[in-house]
């Protein structure tokens, strides 16, 4: 086991620790101008949006990528992992890096917080990038399918083995599910070994996998009901998806159902030969992308 410090990778960025919905997150932010609040995926941390960090930044926004809850080095509480609270965390963030509203962009779990934060939240959100993420409504479909995403879903429910396996010779399981996820071809050396780092620090396995034993049991609880139906309200901001051609997590097909849901200026953007993880496998196309929206939303705001 090793401590949160393998979370503060050096690069041009700055590190620091935020207060916010009453917890701690770690963020690593680069640029001046409006918020771009980067959030990341499973089975990931901060450091994903290393290639988005530079080209937002250097667009003129501040970017800011955070360490959600339960991961790298922000606070690992032994509760709080549904998608309402995630979201709380999301919007009292956005409050604390001081700033009314922010561009959220998120990536598969962190796509879903996002999705949440707009429509629970939506003062604090201007636009919405989700990249590999579907609107939390049509995500079942991607369970139906039958996919690795689905596979994995349906194993974490399980108590306890999970962690253990998450953990096992050096988190190795955390490179596997890289690679059966992506296409081929990635991840490097160098990338895989970050994660597994990130995955040693103490109660990151366990809190990982219970964003995914929330998003799964709710089906068949109050809660989830709710949830269902307050995430039935259109999404009025402008939205961007993002994902790979060969996502077989989550199969674009899955994804593209979400446009039935947003009533805002809505883009839809694939990205050719990237699996489950394309702002990593295709950064310059995807931070292009990313980069070419944000002046779009830009420009409609004047």
């Amino acid at each position: 086991m090793l401590d949160d410090s393998v979370a503060y990778v050096e690069g041009p960025w700055r590190h620091r620790t935020v207060g916010a919905a009453g917890a701690r997150f770690h963020v690593a932010e680069l640029g001046d101008g409006p918020l771009v609040l980067l959030l990341h995926g499973f089975p990931q941390f901060w450091w994903a949006w290393r290639a988005q960090l530079s080209a937002i930044a250097d667009a003129g926004y501040r970017a800011v990528a955070v360490d959600l809850r339960g991961y790298g080095a922000s606070d690992k509480p032994p509760r709080g992992y549904d998608l309402v609270t995630l979201a709380q965390d999301t919007a009292g963030l956005v409050r604390a890096l001081g700033s009314a509203d922010a561009v959220v962009v998120g990536h598969g779990v962190g796509g879903l917080v996002g999705w949440t934060t707009a429509v629970h939240h939506p003062g604090h959100v201007r636009a919405l990038a989700a990249v590999a993420a579907p609107h939390p409504s049509r995500a079942g479909r991607a369970l139906a399918s039958m996919g690795p995403g689905a596979r994995h879903l349906l194993r974490a429910q399980v108590p306890i083995l999970p962690e253990h396996r998450l953990l096992a010779d050096g988190c190795v399981r955390v490179g596997e599910l890289l690679r059966e996820w992506s296409a081929p071809g990635w991840p490097d050396e160098e990338t895989e070994r970050r994660y597994r780092l990130a995955f040693s620090i103490p109660k990151v396995s366990h809190c990982s996998l219970e964003y995914h034993r929330w998003i799964f049991r709710s089906r068949w609880r109050l809660d989830g009901a709710r949830y269902n139906a307050r995430m039935r309200r259109p999404v009025r901001v402008p939205v961007l998806q993002v994902h790979g051609t060969e996502d077989l997590a989550c199969p674009p097909e899955v994804a593209r159902a979400s446009r039935g849901l947003v009533t805002g200026p809505y883009r839809w953007r694939g990205i050719p030969g990237a699996g489950h993880f394309p702002h990593e496998e295709r950064p310059e196309e995807v931070s292009g992308a990313l980069v070419e929206w944000l002046g779009d939303v830009a420009a409609a705001e004047r």
